[in-house]
């Protein structure tokens, strides 16, 4: 089934997902299964380096179901030691339909830790 139409949601729900250490091989942030009746609104991705002497590069990307990479939300971004990187914010929110999924990775094993703040939009 197709996302609810925005305009007669039934419910709005605030929702975080974390990934506290970011692997160095892509996996899976936050997914939109298919026949979820749902619509998540991103609002914000912010990257943290939580290496307190080095530097690790992170890239975030959309996909479909069937893995294919539909767009790139950061590639390849140096994220400096003890600090964040905000790769969108509400400003540049954006919808992740049915099927579609958020995976991220880093170029340091548990250097890079990953903060999704979403709505969930509903009419169920």
């Amino acid at each position: 089934m197709a996302a609810p139409n925005i305009v007669n949601v039934t419910s709005i729900y605030g929702k975080t997902a974390y990934d506290a250490q970011v692997a160095t091989s892509a996996s899976v942030v936050l997914s939109n299964a298919t026949g979820s009746n749902k619509v998540l609104k991103i609002n914000t991705i912010i990257a943290a380096n939580i290496d307190g002497t080095n530097d690790a590069d992170i890239t975030v990307y959309v996909t479909n179901g069937v893995l294919t990479q539909l767009f790139h939300l950061a590639r390849t971004i140096t994220v400096p030691a003890d600090s964040t990187l905000v790769i969108i914010s509400k400003d540049t929110s954006f919808y992740l339909e049915e099927n579609m999924y958020i995976y991220a990775f880093a170029s340091a094993i548990n250097d890079i830790s990953l903060m999704v703040s979403y709505e969930e939009l509903d009419d169920a």
